[in-house]
């Protein structure tokens, strides 16, 4: 179990390695000095054919999908999904927390397969065995816009995160892929490309927005599991933005390192909010920059509903 903390204790705990670490290169992708010191033993992770690893970029509905899928797997049983929070029911591979919170692998290394594995990591840094095992694998992209506004308020409130300076530095770095796991047109095109070649379901945030009901349904097919259309429709309704709000299991309340009291962890769920963020200015340069390194992808991404 983890040792619960007061925001300030986490803080004096984390130390000067885990505060607002910098940046370093692993093969051409900026990751938090913490996982990258640590990524040689993350390639080396070798998953259970029978594990389900759930791929994202930051902040693009990855809780709400190892939620479902956790209840998926229990057959909607809402009470089973409460026996401990998200973050220990579904690891997060990469991450290394400062102690006593023990790392993704450390918690991975005590559960049994199959097991709900959560990534940031961009394809070609998952390690081979999720390919090698041909493990079913689950990514979800949600469009650049509300990412760039959601990554943001999150670094703003994650002292663990590198610090995010100025909304209108922000935007630059997230153009040139100068955040935490790198360039997000990187990350979602290679998963896309890949799609068909590597058992990946690649779903999209606005698709769950606007049905999500459809989507937990493609969710069960792709894991080949047997639930019922009345499952379905109450793991939808289990896993709304608002019960998710409210549900301490999934809210990250339980994470001493988030000072809740700058930003929620759930802030909106939104489809369209980046139209509150963006001056007319920032957005003429950011749709230039996007048309540029996306103008060879066929990503049918929606920025409103």
């Amino acid at each position: 179990m983890e040792k619960t903390l007061t925001y300030s204790q986490a803080i004096e705990l984390a130390g000067k390695s885990h505060i607002r670490p910098p940046l370093k290169n692993v093969r051409g992708v900026p990751l938090k000095e913490p996982i990258a010191k640590n990524f040689e033993s993350v390639w080396d992770f070798c998953p259970d054919p029978t594990d389900i690893l759930i791929a994202t970029y930051p902040k693009a509905g990855t809780t709400w999908t190892q939620e479902i899928v956790d209840l998926l797997l229990h057959n909607g049983d809402t009470e089973a999904c409460k026996r401990s929070s998200i973050v220990v029911r579904s690891p997060f591979l990469e991450i290394s927390n400062p102690s006593p919170i023990p790392s993704g692998l450390d918690l991975l290394c005590k559960m049994s397969p199959p097991r709900i594995i959560k990534t940031h990591l961009p394809i070609q840094l998952v390690p081979e065995g999720f390919w090698e095992n041909k493990c079913k694998v689950i990514y979800v992209a949600r469009n650049a816009k509300d990412s760039l506004v959601s990554y943001y308020h999150f670094d703003r409130m994650n002292v663990t995160q590198c610090e995010p300076g100025s909304w209108e530095n922000y935007i630059q770095k997230f153009m040139k892929g100068e955040l935490s796991w790198g360039s997000w047109y990187d990350h979602v095109n290679g998963y896309w490309r890949e799609r068909e070649n590597r058992n990946i379901l690649y779903l999209f945030y606005e698709d769950m927005k606007e049905n999500l009901q459809r989507e937990v349904e493609r969710i069960k097919q792709h894991l080949d599991l047997s639930v019922t259309d009345d499952v379905i429709a109450h793991i939808a309704e289990k896993t709304s933005f608002e019960v998710m709000k409210e549900n301490p299991m999934v809210n990250y309340t339980f994470r001493p390192f988030l000072d809740q009291s700058i930003s929620p962890f759930m802030r909106k769920g939104e489809v369209g909010d980046w139209v509150n963020h963006f001056s007319a200015s920032q957005l003429e340069i950011f749709d230039e920059h996007y048309e540029q390194q996306m103008k060879m992808s066929n990503i049918p991404f929606r920025t409103n509903l």
